[in-house]
């Protein structure tokens, strides 16, 4: 095993950093800020990142086959062209419902967004129970829901195959299998894989290597874990500086490289002054795995 090594590469200070994602086009990462309300791009030749301002909480990016970007923002799926700033809405979602917003989405290998909502927290990781569902944009643009009574719809991600989709509800502290069925995006036979520990606390986003195992952040546990979705058992955990640790991705040139984003919402003083570096984008190396490139919206 070469040795890892865990760096902050953006100090963004995040309030709520999230969906990160390698445009291998551009040579860069993109990441959100939820509740800071941007959509951002960094780059590791300058070091540095942009940002494009939005008018709601924006929970995840997606490349687009067509170029740019399609984004879940508030309870809509939208079109961001990124140097013209300008944000289109595609659809809406949840209409019957006032509080609640999109959280985590990624695209399948077929094309499709996929993305779930949630109530809007009165604190981190506390809110109304139940109010979230399960979205799909498809390429026609036309939306399929397929469950409801979700409390933070989270990560996701689809086996090697394609004939399984991974997904997490954070509250369960479970990483749930479903048979996944590629010509029509639908799911079915949903059950557990993995239960999470105390100490590994909440998952939330999540990523799968070449070597079918998965990779979770756990918020509040300060790691990522890899685990094995045949056996259901954990095979490593590489921990991070900050507590607050939110999803992760491959990237850099081969996808050898993990990207982490991290929040600082609901941190003290105190805390922060602790982990200065809350809200940063992290950057490990020496996993000895590569990742599997993120698929485009095909709409």
């Amino acid at each position: 095993m070469s040795s890892v090594r865990v760096e902050c590469v953006a100090q963004e200070r995040c309030r709520l950093g999230e969906s990160p994602l390698w445009d291998e086009k551009e040579g860069a990462l993109l990441f959100v800020d939820i509740t800071g309300r941007k959509v951002c791009r960094w780059s590791p030749g300058t070091g540095q990142a942009q940002a494009v301002p939005v008018d709601a909480p924006v929970s995840s990016v997606a490349l687009r086959k067509s170029g740019d970007y399609v984004i879940t923002l508030g309870t809509r799926f939208a079109a961001l062209k990124w140097k013209e700033e300008l944000v289109t809405t595609i659809t809406q979602v949840d209409k019957d419902k006032a509080n609640t917003r999109f959280n985590d989405g990624k695209v399948d290998p077929a094309g499709r967004y996929f993305a779930g909502t949630m109530a809007e927290e009165i604190r981190p990781a506390v809110l109304e129970r139940h109010q979230g569902s399960l979205y799909t944009l498809f390429p026609d643009l036309s939306v399929v829901k397929h469950f409801d009574q979700v409390d933070i719809s989270n990560g996701l991600d689809w086996s090697l195959d394609h004939r399984t989709f991974f997904y997490i509800d954070s509250l369960s502290y479970s990483v749930d299998a479903f048979d996944y069925d590629l010509q029509t995006g639908k799911i079915g036979n949903r059950r557990s894989i993995y239960k999470l520990e105390k100490e590994e606390s909440i998952p939330d986003g999540m990523c799968i290597d070449t070597e079918g195992k998965l990779w979770v952040a756990c918020y509040d546990g300060g790691r990522v874990i890899r685990l094995d979705p045949e056996t259901g058992k954990r095979l490593q955990t590489v921990k991070l500086p900050v507590d607050k640790t939110t999803s992760c991705c491959f990237g850099g040139k081969d996808y050898s490289e993990m990207y982490v984003t991290s929040a600082s919402d609901g941190m003290d003083k105190e805390w922060l002054s602790r982990q200065p570096q809350a809200g940063g984008i992290f950057k490990i190396t020496g996993l000895g795995v590569k990742g599997v490139p993120p698929y485009p919206f095909a709409g």
